[in-house]
C-alpha cells in the first residue's frame, strides 16, 4: 500500500516539475522586457515571480528525488509484497504455478581449455 501510495507522489511531483520548468522564462526572455516587448510587471513583482518559480521547483525536486530514494529502496527490499522471500522466477510470481519438473532443462557444459585454446594471442 505504501508503495502505490509514494508512486502516486512521485509521478504527481513530476506532472509539477515539467509545469514548473515549461512555466519559467529563459535567460533571453528579460531583455525583451528591458526594452518594453514584454511585461516585466506581474502577479509576484518584477523580480518575485523568479525567485518564488525557483523555490517551488527546487523544493519539488527535492521531493522527486526522495521519493525516487524511496521507491528504489522499496523496490530492493519487497518484504511485504506478499510473495515468497525465496527466489522464484517471474512467471511462478504471476502464474503461482511451479514449473513441472517433467521438463526438460537444457545445460550447458562450462568450458575448458580446449576450448580456450583455439583463440590466437595477440
Amino acid at each position: 500500500m505504501s508503495f502505490q501510495l509514494i508512486l502516486i507522489v512521485h509521478i504527481l511531483l513530476a506532472l509539477g516539475l515539467i509545469a514548473l520548468i515549461l512555466m519559467q522564462h529563459g535567460k533571453g526572455a528579460d531583455a525583451g522586457a528591458a526594452f518594453g516587448a514584454g511585461a516585466s510587471g506581474s502577479v509576484f513583482g518584477a523580480r518575485g515571480a523568479n525567485s518564488f518559480l525557483y523555490k517551488l521547483t527546487a523544493s519539488l525536486a527535492f521531493g522527486f528525488f526522495l521519493t525516487s530514494l524511496i521507491l528504489a529502496y522499496l523496490a530492493t527490499n519487497d518484504n511485504d509484497s506478499g510473495v515468497n522471500s525465496e527466489l522464484t522466477s517471474i512467471m511462478e510470481q504471476v502464474t503461482g504455478e511451479t514449473v513441472p519438473s517433467d521438463v526438460p532443462m537444457v545445460v550447458m557444459p562450462i568450458s575448458t581449455e580446449s576450448d580456450i585454446s583455439d583463440i590466437p594471442n595477440q
